[in-house]
């Protein structure tokens, strides 16, 4: 990422009256980050969701002056990344929710960011001694099915299961509730430095954040969403493991759920998710596999050549998606400086062509990939 760009990334979440999606609307239609702080009254107003309000807020804010102490702290820290959804090391998991961060602050190995599988284990900050063992073996037993490991480093089943991850040397991403600045809570810290050797540290907020009760619900559907799928350990009927295992099955995510006893308070939210279909009932790492279909025999990829019959500009936009297993149209237009309105019908023309077929999310990959 151009770090020149980063002030500009920065203070576009603190613009009042401006969220992520209209967010990444005002990137895309005025090129890039910097270029939103430099657009005229009249050509803001031209923007779909941009009211008044919007646009006065943008023409009177100064950037720099905004994120002043973020931009300080990130001085002082070179193994912190700021990833804004363009980048291609911005979480694809990501990309197809309108609610997604239009940046995320990471530390850690960015490959662990595109892991292949990705499996979200959670639970209860109370765990029992029966909740501690059945974590550690679900943990165990993904070790050999190549998952990273996604919680949210709290107490109880998250940090079982992010401490096995390290032990068991998978890689593993604690999400955060607060700013990269601390760790929390504080006994977790040792545990952290070593996560991020081979997986990493994700927030959303920027530095001097606290873990306030708010934010927590905000950090629960970057669980979900960063997850392929989820495991719900131990949860009473209210908290967090239930919140997150919603918003899972909200974005068409599996769900498994491992059973307790009909008299055990800390299992009555698992027990609840099996019960109403919201979760399937976990017994071993093959329940997953079988689900998901890790055990299928992968075909082998078919060998893409470059067509023929294409223009320049098709040639582009069909070269980027060859290197991309696919792409959202805001990202291709941010990398590739074409309008939205030519890029969006050089897309059609290749979907015409058979080259290229379109997913959800205004995603775009090629047709034979």
């Amino acid at each position: 990422m151009d770090n020149n760009q980063t002030p500009y990334i920065l203070a576009l979440t603190k613009v009042s009256g401006i969220g992520p999606k209209i967010s990444k609307i005002l990137v895309s239609y005025s090129g890039g980050f910097e270029a939103v702080f430099n657009q005229s009254k009249k050509a803001l107003l031209a923007i779909p969701g941009i009211g008044e309000y919007a646009a006065k807020s943008i023409l009177e804010a100064d950037p720099i002056q905004l994120v002043e102490e973020e931009l300080r702290f990130l001085a002082k820290q070179d193994d912190i990344h700021i990833l804004p959804y363009t980048d291609p090391a911005f979480p694809s998991r990501f990309r197809n929710f309108e609610d997604s961060p239009l940046f995320l602050y990471y530390r850690g190995s960015i490959p662990a960011l595109q892991a292949n599988r990705t499996v979200g284990i959670i639970g209860t900050r109370s765990a029992t001694q029966y909740g501690k063992d059945i974590c550690e073996n679900i943990v165990r037993d993904l070790s050999g099915y190549g998952v990273t490991i996604i919680s949210g480093l709290a107490y109880g089943i998250d940090s079982i299961a992010h401490q096995t991850s390290v032990s068991e040397g998978i890689p593993t991403i604690g999400i955060l509730g607060h700013g990269l600045d601390m760790i929390y809570p504080a006994s977790n810290k040792k545990l952290a430095s070593h996560m991020v050797k081979d997986g990493g540290l994700l927030t959303e907020f920027s530095p001097k954040t606290q873990p306030a009760r708010e934010h927590f619900p905000m950090r629960n559907r970057l669980v979900a969403a960063m997850s392929d799928a989820i495991i719900v350990v131990e949860s009473p009927k209210k908290g967090g493991s239930m919140i997150t295992a919603e918003l899972a099955n909200s974005y068409n995510k599996d769900v498994f759920a491992v059973p307790g006893k009909l008299s055990d308070e800390k299992s009555e939210g698992c027990n609840l998710l099996i019960k109403s279909h919201k979760a399937s009932l976990y017994q071993s790492a093959k329940d997953i596999a079988y689900i998901m279909r890790w055990d299928q025999e992968q075909s082998t990829p078919r060998q893409m050549h470059m067509p023929l019959d294409l223009n320049q500009d098709e040639m582009t936009v069909f070269q980027i998606l060859k290197e991309h297993e696919s792409m959202a149209i805001d990202q291709m237009h941010y990398k590739l400086e074409i309008p939205l309105s030519q890029l969006s019908a050089l897309l059609l023309n290749l979907e015409f062509k058979g080259l290229v077929r379109s997913l959800p999310g205004k995603k775009y990959t090629l047709a034979h990939k």
